[in-house]
């Protein structure tokens, strides 16, 4: 697919074996919930964008975002050291994007955010299947990760739902592949093999909910050989198609509607996540968080992106259950007004 909307203004919606080569939503037929066609300042205005690359291991957890939310650019990384408890963490919330680019290309091109001299840098290459993370910190902290999703083969979710009255999500999703590159913090000297770390991604571009909430659960690793991934979401992209899945040395497995039973006043308590086809049976107890609170008025965000462990069981149809026993991974609770 050349393109995501098509020449009549819609998008194309489903779940697709490949990502389209441009997200073109200036040709979006963009109307208000009453059927009146929106210029270009709404649909500037209403378009919001981001990606995310997380890392994972015994030894070293961590998670970079970039946002574009049309009056803002926002970033933010960390950095987590199970052992001892310590972390790093870095927010950055720049006016009107000032300071950062997002491409809308999802399998290729850089969305960055500068500020002084910090970047985070987000590169995919279509050529080579790879996706590149480079961050680089005042502190000296600096970050070099890569994967691919082609050696050894991989399917990416992408899928893309209607949203509210008047607007769409694209979104691609990769959870369960192992993480190339290094990293030098406070923390310590990691390097990413060595550590046996993964890697999970999320491109997701659209016209979003003014104002909504999600839930989300991720988690990457080696059980008994097989690398396993795991994307599930409660909130978004669940009209008419839904993201949720996991994967199996690569192999994408589709999940039914999830629930996301937990304490939202006290988010740190165990959380269970079960899906209604029984195919997911997880309980989560969390190590430390990344918390952000902004009300500017006509933006708000309230979000926890909690890391932490898996147990419990993935029962894929027709084989046999795989335990999850105290692998690592993330939750998340997020309310956005945007």
């Amino acid at each position: 697919m050349d393109q995501l909307i098509q020449a009549n203004g819609q998008p194309h919606y489903g779940i697709f074996q490949g990502a389209p080569k441009h997200i073109n939503y200036r040709d979006f037929d963009f109307r208000s919930p009453m059927g009146r066609p929106l210029g270009a300042l709404a649909k500037w205005r209403r378009f919001h964008q981001f990606q995310y690359f997380g890392l994972i291991s015994d030894q070293l957890i961590g998670g970079c975002a970039l946002a574009n939310l049309s009056l803002a650019g926002i970033g933010f990384v960390y950095l987590f050291h199970p052992a001892s408890g310590r972390m790093i963490e870095r927010q950055f919330k720049l006016p009107l994007g000032f300071g950062t680019a997002f491409s809308q290309t999802p399998d290729d091109g850089i969305c960055e955010l500068r500020q002084g001299r910090n970047l985070l840098r987000l590169e995919n290459c279509a050529a080579t299947g790879q996706k590149h993370l480079l961050v680089e910190l005042d502190d000296g902290t600096r970050i070099q990760a890569s994967f691919s999703e082609r050696e050894p083969a991989f399917q990416p979710m992408h899928i893309c739902t209607p949203t509210a009255v008047n607007g769409w999500v694209y979104a691609q999703k990769v959870a369960g592949v192992r993480c190339q590159g290094s990293v030098h913090s406070a923390l310590g000297d990691f390097d990413l093999p060595g550590i046996d770390a993964f890697a999970h991604h999320d491109w997701s571009a659209g016209y979003m909910r003014p104002e909504t909430h999600w839930n989300w659960a991720c988690l990457s690793g080696q059980v008994d050989g097989l690398r396993v991934g795991l994307n599930l979401s409660c909130g978004v992209n669940e009209t008419s198609f839904s993201e949720n899945c996991y994967w199996l040395d690569g192999e994408l497995l589709k999940v039914d509607g999830v629930r996301f039973d937990f304490n939202r006043q006290q988010a740190l308590q165990p959380w269970t996540i079960t899906s209604a086809d029984g195919q997911v049976e997880l309980r989560f107890e969390s190590a430390g968080l990344h918390e952000e609170r902004m009300n500017l008025g006509i933006m708000a965000s309230n979000f926890k992106q909690i890391f932490g462990r898996f147990s419990g069981l993935l029962r894929p149809h027709g084989r046999p259950a795989i335990a999850i026993d105290n692998l690592w991974g993330f939750v998340e609770d997020q309310y956005v007004k945007w």
